[in-house]
């Protein structure tokens, strides 16, 4: 396929994070070092590294150095639309008597905001986003905003750098597991909505559910949830978000129910 001609101001971006990790003490190849850690968590070697570089620049950055025409936005949008086509072609192909509605739930799975985010905390990829100074001081690395868009923005640029058949393999490779889940369990459950019915046929006093344990890096948190009902501990839970293991808590209680022992 046809390459993409890349913005002449590309190399500015390469060289101003270059001088700022210079005066941290760095050299000036750092910059493409601490990109190859990435490449590696990906399978993906870029022919073009400024693609790559494109993907990774946040606006906030574009905006402080007054070159606004060179952000990930614009790659955000293919990537957007070349997962989509990926996601929607695979679970078109694996659940063929499914129907349209129930494809779209099963799709929001993976591409909502949150899913995204999640997926490009599993690679690390805030630690390889370029911010402007301001976003950088207010956490924007951890955004979940910023995580979503630079992981479409990353899809959108091993598509044009290697075409659709790199594309593909990297998404489902990334997808591998929510996919396989998907496969096992392709209903979405609520296992908290269940429990707490289950529970309220009984008593009406609803289950309660506290955080035990937090533990790991900022970016990979891991939170262990406890639920307890009528002063009976029915389980615990972990996961990657409070939601996530006050879920599992759920689904262990409704699996243990011991409430009926």
């Amino acid at each position: 396929m046809s390459r993409v001609r890349v913005p002449s101001i590309t190399p500015f971006f390469f060289h101003e994070q270059a001088s700022r990790e210079k005066a941290d003490g760095g050299g000036g190849n750092q910059n493409k070092r601490l990109m190859q850690p990435l490449e590696s968590r990906i399978h993906y070697k870029f022919r073009n590294s400024l693609l790559l570089a494109e993907a990774l620049t946040h606006p906030s950055l574009a905006y402080e150095s007054q070159k606004p025409h060179f952000d990930n936005q614009r790659m955000e949008f293919l990537g957007d639309a070349v997962l989509q086509l990926i996601v929607t072609e695979e679970l078109f192909r694996m659940f063929s008597d499914f129907t349209e509605g129930r494809l779209t739930k099963l799709r929001s799975r993976v591409v909502s905001r949150r899913a995204l985010a999640r997926f490009a905390m599993a690679i690390q990829l805030g630690d390889y986003v370029l911010l402007g100074k301001g976003e950088e001081a207010t956490g924007g690395r951890r955004r979940l905003s910023t995580l979503a868009d630079a992981f479409e923005a990353l899809i959108g640029a091993v598509y044009l750098d290697g075409g659709p058949g790199e594309a593909r393999a990297l998404v489902l490779r990334l997808f591998e597991a929510e996919i396989g889940d998907m496969v096992a369990s392709p209903e979405e459950r609520n296992p908290k909505g269940e429990l707490q019915e289950c529970l309220q046929a009984i008593h009406p006093q609803a289950p309660v559910y506290r955080v035990i344990t937090e533990s790991g890096p900022d970016h990979r948190r891991v939170f262990q949830s406890e639920v307890s009902w009528q002063g009976m501990v029915l389980a615990c839970g972990k996961g990657k978000s409070k939601k996530e293991a006050e879920a599992r808590a759920a689904g262990e209680a409704l699996r243990a129910r011991v409430w009926e022992r």
